[in-house]
């Protein structure tokens, strides 16, 4: 394998970006970042940055289409893989494809197919978020309450199954109880707390048990009140926990998004998309559930006005970060890639510009617009 420098970029770091570095990769991984005028880079082939900022992929762990496909509609590899070039163009280098509450049988396929399209390295499938079926009716949203049940013998025997990636479920943790929570953790399935009619003292109960993050934070889940924390209190109250954010000023106020940022320690925030067939597609409209649904302004929603996840991509999540909640640029790259590395348990080789770690990069201009995507070294 040859090594390649790139070059005259501005390489994000810790504290925000750098020139006159050069980030030098053999195959997919970074072997070293040095002065550009160093001798080991002094006969390598460059790729010339032109200025621009160097951010490490971002990571979406809630991606349920893009491109007009829908992952439910056709759980395959085909689908996985034109869900993930739609999403490339915007920086994203690594994803979770979300499966939405659906039936046994179609999250056995699902699961099935996220293993195949491993295996067959489709860039950027990490492996596969599950949002349901064992949901709160109150707090549905978009989802097919019809489907919604109490997991089973066969479940729990799916999920511990030894897959190729990492496997991420939502759940209401006052429909499964603790016994349950407790018993998908230790399978290492990373639980996250969402479409949930939970009080504050049931959530806590369910972190103690194995949850560790939240499902798009303020959003079907109950509201921080005085004298009921709800789930939006015990999650920004929790130290330890993740929460998913979107940002794209309609599913929560920045102002909302500004309070929970300072409430929880830097580092638990993350940007998500909750995308859907519009991003990186001019079909507007889909069917989910058999109901239309039609991406106007940004919002996707159906006839009767339900948001039904997002028209979000992850760079705007980041730009919108920057502009709105008034962020550096470091921390909302953070937030975008290192973040949810760390969630997912993938700190060591994912998020992060350093030797050792994928050649994952999202090159970006002064606007803070996608000019470049590589993954795995691979432009």
């Amino acid at each position: 394998m040859h090594r390649l420098a790139l070059v005259h970029g501005r390489v994000m770091g810790h504290h925000g970006p750098r020139e006159g570095l050069a980030v030098v990769i053999e195959g997919e991984r970074i072997v070293g970042i040095f002065d550009e005028e160093a001798p080991e880079i002094r006969d390598l082939a460059r790729h010339d940055l032109q200025g621009r900022l160097l951010l490490p992929g971002f990571i979406d762990v809630q991606v349920n289409g893009g491109g007009g496909l829908l992952f439910n509609d056709n759980p395959d590899p085909e689908t996985l893989r034109g869900i993930a070039r739609a999403h490339r163009r915007f920086g994203t280098t690594a994803m979770l494809p979300t499966l939405i509450t659906d039936t046994q049988a179609t999250m056995e396929v699902a699961i099935a197919a996220v293993d195949e399209a491993i295996a067959a390295g489709v860039p950027g499938i990490l492996g596969i978020h599950l949002e349901g079926p064992f949901l709160a009716t109150q707090r549905r949203g978009i989802h097919n309450a019809e489907l919604f049940r109490l997991p089973d013998a066969r479940d729990y025997a799916l999920l511990a199954k030894a897959h190729r990636g990492v496997t991420m479920l939502t759940l209401a943790p006052e429909r499964v109880g603790l016994d349950a929570i407790a018993h998908l953790a230790g399978s290492g399935v990373i639980l996250a707390a969402g479409h949930t009619a939970a009080d504050h003292a049931t959530i806590r109960a369910a972190l103690d048990a194995g949850i560790v993050g939240f499902t798009h934070l303020f959003n079907a889940m109950t509201p921080l009140n005085s004298r009921e924390p709800g789930v939006v209190g015990a999650a920004l109250d929790d130290p330890d926990s993740w929460c998913g954010i979107i940002v794209d000023g309609h599913h929560v106020a920045p102002a909302s998004l500004r309070v929970a940022i300072a409430a929880k320690p830097r580092g638990k925030m993350v940007l998500v998309t909750d995308a859907m067939p519009p991003v990186g597609s001019d079909q507007p409209s889909f069917k989910l559930n058999g109901q239309t649904i039609t991406a106007r302004d940004g919002i996707c929603q159906n006839e009767n006005g339900t948001l039904a996840g997002s028209a979000l991509d992850m760079a705007s999540a980041v730009r919108n970060t920057v502009r709105w909640l008034g962020l550096p640029l470091a921390e909302a790259s953070r937030m975008a890639s290192e973040y949810p590395a760390r969630w997912l348990g993938l700190s060591r080789s994912h998020g992060r510009i350093a030797a050792g770690y994928r050649a994952d990069f999202a090159v970006l201009d002064d606007e803070l617009h996608v000019v470049e995507t590589w993954i795995g070294g691979q432009p």
